[in-house]
């Protein structure tokens, strides 16, 4: 019992002394590539087992030949272990260059490609993480692409927009003040007319504004949808008696929502001079309500003959005003940008399909 416990003694001394020798190398050399750890970890153990060994050799004063004989075995074991440990460590530091390769490919604006080559457990698990990153780049780059185009548009279409009233004011002005006006209040009541509609663009600026720097401050209260939409189809009902445009809310549900009712109107008003302005004489705006499993839904049913497929995406960007086939409506293009703004910040969401004639806006918001 005695002689074991000194062979063990022994052997762990030896041991740790060749590990001790082989934590000091790998700190020196732990910024250095992987291939340079695991032969040293491969060493190390070689080492830890040959000084152990010849510890208790000379303790056990073995014959020169034994001790010959046991350290070629276990150098041979050094050198396979080395030689081992080296392809192990060229195989993993390949496999890790190609994937910084294809990291810096993606970080450099374009798509990662994992590398074919079969890796690790650790590093094809980065791999599906750099991947899953790239694809969330991809859709945030998209994103940013659509709305620096949409903020384009918007300068340009505002821009157009401000400066056809304003020619128009300072003619008239102009007239005014030299006397040649020939109908003065009738050009009063246009100057009137044009002040009013560059200032309803302003407050939709603003309103947007809002919306983007998420300063827009709701006051939510506990209020019945039919009450919503009754105020909202009175104060667009002038608007659809002009355009000859017949306006129905036949099947509004009596549910209440926890909203703000000043933005809800201002979301619901949007959505009905919208579809008036789009909809053609004799033609009919629909608005319906209903409790659905979700939520409750508020819908805007037009007859604008609907809408192209591939600007149905686009309709709550903003700036947007229809396809260029078309001529495009008075406004900038932000009623439904702020209408879908204004949902959201109610934790609703915005929606548009085409239905037969023409297209229908829903939007859901929780239930009160």
């Amino acid at each position: 019992m005695t002689d074991t416990l000194l062979i063990a003694l022994f052997a762990f001394l030896g041991a740790a002394a060749a590990g001790l020798l082989g934590a000091f190398a790998l700190r020196l050399t732990r910024h250095r590539s992987l291939v340079v750890s695991l032969s040293i970890v491969a060493a190390v153990a070689v080492t830890a087992m040959l000084a152990g060994t010849l510890v208790v050799a000379w303790a056990m004063f073995l014959s020169p030949h034994d001790l010959t004989v046991v350290t070629t075995v276990v150098a041979m074991a050094a050198v396979v272990s080395l030689v081992t440990a080296m392809l192990l460590g060229r195989w993993v530091a390949a496999r890790s260059r190609e994937l910084t390769l294809a990291a810096r490919s993606f970080g450099d604006g374009g798509t990662f490609a994992a590398p074919e080559a079969q890796a690790t457990a650790e590093l094809a698990a980065l791999t599906r993480e750099l991947a899953a990153t790239s694809a969330k780049l991809d859709g945030s780059r998209a994103r940013e692409r659509a709305l620096e185009t949409s903020r384009r548009e918007l300068v340009a279409w505002i821009s157009h927009d401000l400066r056809t009233p304003l020619a128009g004011l300072r003619a008239m002005s102009e007239a005014l003040e030299d006397g040649v006006a020939v109908d003065s209040p009738r050009y009063l009541r246009q100057i009137r007319t044009e002040v009013e509609r560059m200032n309803d663009m302003v407050g939709d600026l603003f309103e947007l504004s809002r919306i983007h720097a998420g300063s827009l401050a709701l006051a939510p209260t506990r209020v019945s949808v039919y009450d919503l939409v009754g105020d909202a189809l009175a104060g667009a009902d002038p608007l659809a008696r002009e355009h000859g445009v017949r306006l129905v809310g036949g099947r509004i549900e009596e549910v209440p929502v926890e909203v703000d009712g000043k933005e809800m109107s201002r979301v619901l008003g949007n959505l009905l001079i919208n579809a008036i302005r789009r909809t053609p004489a004799d033609g009919t705006v629909a608005v319906a309500a209903h409790r659905a499993p979700d939520g409750v839904v508020l819908s805007v049913t037009d007859g604008c003959g609907g809408i192209p497929e591939e600007d149905l995406p686009r309709v709550f960007d903003t700036g947007w005003r229809g396809s260029h086939a078309r001529t495009p409506p008075a406004g900038a293009g932000l009623g439904l940008a702020i209408v879908r703004g204004i949902v959201e910040a109610h934790a609703g969401r915005a929606e548009v399909r085409n239905v037969t004639g023409g297209c229908c806006f829903e939007v859901t918001l929780p239930l009160g």
